[in-house]
């Protein structure tokens, strides 16, 4: 049965766009021109995504966001074209699962839907192994290894990559990675995740010139990429 999306945005034009990509991926897909109508839209047919725009005519989109969480159980992917920082960490704070800013590509929408839908289609319960191309991260064991080799990682190397395997292929917030990883102690700085981020990637990373397997949301978070 093919997953069942719903669109709400205010422009025509945008919603006729992701129909029409969603379609022809396979997706059902149904459309809200407001927040009104995806309220009652969301209610009703129980959809397994929302893309939501977050200037809507009748409400902010942001407030849209915690009352969606209680009418349905599914993803909830931002398309919006605003792009200051503080709008995107609220509308991850409020329990949106990803972010993406228009003008906006197509196969990296289908791409961020995938893994936010395979995601939230699983037991709800986190694995145990995370595989990322030739990385394997055993969060049981806190054992990291890339092409069948561990890799030494410190402490803190470890809770930080953990929280993003945990979402892989999602944006967590700076709060967030910091919450979990530096938790109870005093001062956490951001500055002191990236130092803890740029070591995770020169030891996660193969020589040559590869894509970072760590995503940087400017000013947002991060993302560990997933293969999708």
């Amino acid at each position: 049965m093919a997953a069942r999306i719903l669109i709400v945005d205010d422009e025509v034009a945008i919603r006729r766009l992701l129909r029409n990509t969603l379609e022809r991926a396979g997706y059902a897909v149904a459309e809200a021109m407001n927040g009104r109508e995806a309220l009652v839209q969301a209610s009703a047919h129980e959809p397994d995504a929302i893309l939501l725009d977050l200037g809507l005519p009748d409400r902010d989109g942001l407030t849209l966001i915690p009352m969606l969480r209680k009418q349905a159980n599914g993803v909830i992917l931002v398309v919006s074209a605003r792009e200051a920082t503080e709008e995107k960490v609220a509308a991850l704070d409020l329990g949106a699962d990803d972010y993406v800013t228009k003008p906006f590509d197509t196969d990296e929408l289908l791409a961020r839907l995938r893994v936010a839908l395979r995601h939230h289609g699983g037991s709800g319960v986190t694995p145990k192994l995370v595989r990322r191309g030739d990385i394997t991260i055993d969060l049981d064991r806190r054992l990291v290894c890339r092409a069948g080799r561990e890799l030494h990682l410190t402490r803190k190397e470890h809770d930080v990559l953990a929280v993003l395997a945990r979402h892989i292929g999602r944006v967590v917030t700076h709060e967030r990675i910091i919450a979990a990883a530096w938790s109870g102690e005093e001062d956490p700085r951001v500055e002191y995740l990236r130092i803890v981020i740029r070591n995770l990637r020169q030891k996660l990373e193969a020589p040559g010139p590869v894509g970072s397997v760590i995503a940087n949301e400017l000013g947002v978070g991060y993302r560990l990429r997933s293969d999708s």
